[in-house]
């Protein structure tokens, strides 16, 4: 591995969707954008969904997923990101979207109790993170 880079994982319930060597790791934290480096001080982080952008090299192109939440464990040397659901950017389909965020703020509005509502609030809040990625 180069000097600069540390070891990335990222993972979602079902797989290992990657494993490699990275530059850097920007990840979206509930409270804002956290980029790591090789080096980075230890964290635990709670991740909100977003778009979380990994670059190979200082000079690469930088490979982009949607996560819908999710923790990240940060080292110096190690950046583990598990994911409740991830996907490519390119797998996002904005008028199915369009059409669930639709669906869902019925739901909300028809919803029985405060559990369900905040159920539905929950998916609602996950489509529109996946419609801010498409911009």
């Amino acid at each position: 591995m180069e000097n600069n880079r540390f070891h990335f994982e990222l993972v979602s319930p079902a797989e290992k969707l990657m494993e490699e060597p990275a530059f850097q790791v920007v990840i979206p934290g509930e409270t804002g954008y956290v980029g790591v480096r090789k080096g980075h001080a230890s964290l635990v982080l709670s991740v909100r969904p977003g778009v979380v952008e990994i670059l190979k090299s200082k000079d690469s192109q930088p490979q982009k997923f949607f996560i819908a939440g999710g923790f990240a464990d940060i080292t110096a040397e190690n950046c583990t990101l598990l994911a409740e659901e991830t996907m490519a950017l390119t797998e996002l389909d904005k008028d199915a979207l369009l059409q669930q965020q639709k669906d869902l703020k019925e739901d909300v509005e028809s919803a029985k109790d405060d559990v369900e509502r905040a159920r539905y609030a929950r998916r609602l809040t996950v489509v529109e993170a996946k419609l801010q990625a498409l911009k």
